[in-house]
């Protein structure tokens, strides 16, 4: 199998260069300088750098980005830390807010100091999931779910309508997943409900099916590659047909579709799960005023949530963003009518059943 010619050093290149021509927008025009610093634990291209220096240089706080690839090793850090934690901002999916609420880890957001609220889609910001105990959480700037990532120059369109082809004889040492990810679609796969919210009340049942897909998992373990934990992992293996399909969330395969490569995702007919990623402030952060700077300067402007498209390949949740996208990058963030009806979002009312039930399996299956 020949390998493409595009390498990581260009492929991370270009992808950054969607993000360098920003316009300069009025919020940071009447931003005051207020000098200090601002620490965001966040992941790669969600602070895209353009706005990073225009909002350094334009109101004197320094930004200093710690990049997270997995929303419980955070949950974890950030537990060691408290009640004094280093950090700022955190970016935590909605599904996990529960988990780190009930911790005392995130202040309630205080909406009436970010006059860019009205930015946001209300599909993102008035959600039912938004709002816990009468509070608002997080400011929603990403959207996106799991998706079947294929290299199209050796995977058919149909293969990957169907989670089956990852876990076939015919790709196998070719694949790629996130255990723990995986472990809600395997579920699901099965006909049961990946949230486990349809268990709560039976916590022996519940217990019961992530066994099942814990050891179809390990069943299965000598067909796969590999087991990954972020995003820029898994593209660098596209990159070097190390795989030729896999689990993905769609920013990353996104961005491997806008650089120009063969691959292509699906959401199969089994279904998959949608997630949204926001800003949240930790509670008693170091930096609150310069915390609330930044989240009203990133929620500024259209084109600042398409540059954040851009960059990270997830779908932007600012009103108008899309007009600032190329037609391939909107396509590269769009799924035929079909696929979509077959996803659901993830949930959280089950989450502390459910991973103290997942987690432990995901080790078992590494270990296996």
């Amino acid at each position: 199998m020949s390998k493409l010619t595009l390498n990581r050093r260009r492929f991370l290149g270009t992808a950054a260069a969607g993000t360098a021509m920003l316009a300069s927008p009025a919020y940071l025009r009447k931003a005051y300088a207020q000098g200090g610093e601002v620490n965001i634990w966040t992941y790669n291209d969600f602070v895209p750098a353009a706005f990073k220096e225009q909002f350094e240089a334009e109101t004197g706080i320094k930004i200093n980005v710690r990049l997270v690839d997995d929303q419980g090793k955070q949950f974890n850090l950030l537990a060691a830390e408290a009640p004094n934690p280093t950090v700022d901002i955190m970016t935590v999916a909605g599904h996990r807010f529960l988990q780190f609420i009930e911790s005392d880890l995130l202040a309630p957001l205080d909406t009436d100091r970010l006059s860019n609220w009205g930015n946001i889609n209300p599909t993102f910001s008035e959600s039912d999931w938004a709002t816990i105990k009468g509070s608002k959480w997080g400011a929603p700037i990403l959207s996106g779910m799991e998706v079947l990532a294929y290299n199209t120059d050796y995977v058919t369109a149909e293969e990957a309508e169907t989670w089956d082809t990852l876990f076939s004889e015919k790709y196998k040492g070719q694949t790629a997943y996130v255990i723990q990810d995986m472990m809600s679609i395997v579920m699901l796969m099965m006909g049961y409900d990946g949230n486990m919210v349809a268990y709560m009340d039976d916590p022996e049942k519940a217990a019961a099916i992530v066994e099942e897909a814990k050891n179809f998992l390990i069943e299965k373990k000598p067909l796969v590659r590999k087991y990954y934990d972020g995003g820029a992992e898994v593209q660098q293996m596209f990159v070097n047909q190390d795989i030729v399909l896999g689990h993905s969330w769609n920013g990353p395969a996104a961005a491997l579709i806008n650089d120009g490569l063969p691959i292509a995702m699906s959401i199969p007919k089994e279904g998959s799960y949608g997630f949204v990623y926001t800003f949240n402030i930790a509670n008693n952060c170091p930096n609150p005023d310069n915390a609330y700077t930044f989240l009203n300067a990133i929620l500024g402007s259209p084109e600042i949530g398409a540059a954040m498209t851009k960059a990270s390949g997830f779908i932007s949740t600012y009103k108008g963003a899309s007009e600032f996208l190329t037609d391939a990058e909107k396509k590269a963030t769009s799924f035929p009518e079909e696929q979509l009806a077959n996803l659901q979002f993830f949930r959280a009312e089950a989450n502390e059943m459910k991973y103290g039930l997942v987690d432990p399996a995901v080790e078992a299956i590494k270990a296996a």
